[in-house]
């Protein structure tokens, strides 16, 4: 039976990207498949996979298809965690296609690829 794997993040620095995302979600690396090319990041819990990161040579999207949410729960939380991934080596993006009252704030990480930090409080966006 076909199942979802986990989200795969290319990256071009694979330490860096190692360093922010165990940070940024309070997850560990794992030996699983681990590679000059490839890292297994797992919930600290020990749950279980949480994301890979694969070393890529191409650059990432200004506007991707598919990107990471990640939620909190208040306003309050929302601003805190963007403030904390900005100080982990994450930036704001400027993006012009917010809605009027956005429950979400768009970054990047360091190797630009997009994220969202989505208040569940304020969702959905659009309504």
């Amino acid at each position: 039976m076909l199942r979802l794997g986990m989200p795969v993040i290319g990256v071009t620095d694979l330490p860096r990207a190692v360093a922010f995302w165990t940070q940024a979600l309070d997850l560990v690396t794992a030996d699983e498949w681990s590679s000059e090319t490839w890292r297994t990041l797992h919930h600290a819990d020990g749950s279980g996979r949480a994301l890979g990161l694969l070393l890529s040579a191409s650059p990432a999207e200004p506007r991707p298809r598919l990107h990471l949410d990640l939620f909190t729960d208040s306003a309050e939380e929302q601003r805190a965690e963007v403030q904390r991934l900005v100080g982990l080596g994450a930036r704001a993006v400027d993006w012009d296609l917010y809605p009027p009252e956005p429950d979400f704030v768009v970054l990047a990480d360091p190797d630009g690829n997009i994220f969202c930090v989505v208040d569940l409080s304020h969702a959905p966006s659009g309504s």
